[in-house]
């Protein structure tokens, strides 16, 4: 059985204009151990499903559908149910340090309030296991600096500290939402081998969100291509870069710099990102793609398995993708 499962997911947000359906009947699960990418442009509905899964939407969102943790349904499960399973099974970790810290508390009070609530632990007890945890993401000469406030660690230092608060609780899973946004690529580095040391050590089951296909190649076993709220392909990570299937996904591996290409400029796709409170009848992509057939515009793809451990939405018969 499935981790998580989520099941038709749909979030929708009331605004002044109107509704803006953010995530439009998405599918998916990860199994323990299992390492996921969520990848796609910014407002394709990658971060508004890992909220809905977290019950952390905004209060002017809804969400519908099943997000099913080992069989029990966390969209309709009462709040102080859902705190438990936030505290012991999932973690999140967001995309900015430094607002999701308190600025006015001490790394140490931070780190010690939440296991001595959940954990039941001493405050000595609990200082010692923040130490630890701090030690294993590689704060150095963390006994000391536990008892400094957020501002005084670097922004990769910050994320780490993110990751051991994620971890204190010795979650099953574990959300990353843009862990390396704003750090620069060596520090990024240093995160996802960090990321990489914490599944193996604790078995963390990870999702991880992110537009940067960069970091998913090397740390992720199967990958999730969304656009415009929906899943336009699945598969292992591996296939999904080596053999893309949908038009979407093709024009996001050719705008990456490769080494082995010669090109004196990258390719993009054209046109913007779709308005999600006025999404077209039928493929979301379908404005943007140079492929699109006479239905793209009209008739929505449903999303199908079309080979083992792959999923696609796409009028375009896969092969002449092969």
């Amino acid at each position: 059985m499935s981790l998580l499962r989520i099941e038709d997911l749909r979030v929708t947000f009331q605004t002044g204009d109107g509704p803006v359906n953010a995530v439009n009947g998405v599918s998916l699960d990860i199994n323990a151990g299992e390492t996921l990418a969520i990848v796609g442009e910014s407002g394709s509905g990658k971060s508004q499903t890992a909220f809905a899964v977290m019950g952390l939407l905004a209060r002017n969102g809804a969400a519908t559908g099943k997000a099913l943790w080992e069989g029990e349904d966390l969209l309709s499960m009462p709040q102080k149910e859902l705190n438990k399973i936030r505290s012991r099974e999932i973690s999140m970790i967001f995309q900015d340090p430094m607002t999701s810290l308190n600025p006015y508390m001490r790394i140490s009070d931070q780190m010690t309030e939440v296991l001595m609530l959940h954990k039941g632990l001493t405050k000595s007890a609990a200082v010692k296991e923040a130490i630890g945890l701090l030690d294993a993401v590689k704060i150095p000469d963390a006994a000391n600096r536990i008892g400094m406030y957020p501002h005084e660690f670097s922004g990769g230092m910050r994320q780490r500290i993110m990751i051991a608060m994620s971890l204190l609780c010795s979650p099953r899973l574990l959300i990353a939402d843009e862990p390396t946004t704003a750090l620069d690529v060596t520090v990024q580095a240093q995160i996802m081998e960090l990321l990489g040391e914490v599944r193996k050590e604790f078995g963390t089951a990870v999702i991880l969100i992110t537009h940067d296909l960069g970091i998913v190649a090397g740390f992720c076993d199967r990958t999730l291509v969304m656009y415009g709220g929906q899943i336009m392909e699945e598969g292992t990570t591996e296939n999904v870069f080596a053999k893309a299937s949908h038009p979407y996904t093709l024009g996001l591996m050719k705008a990456v710099p490769r080494l082995d290409r010669a090109q004196d400029k990258l390719d993009t796709i054209a046109g913007e990102p779709p308005d999600m409170s006025r999404l077209p009848k039928g493929c979301p992509f379908s404005p943007r793609c140079d492929r699109k057939l006479d239905n793209c515009m009209a008739e929505k793809p449903a999303l199908v398995n079309f080979a083992d451990g792959r999923r696609r939405a796409c009028h375009i018969d896969w092969k002449e993708f092969a």
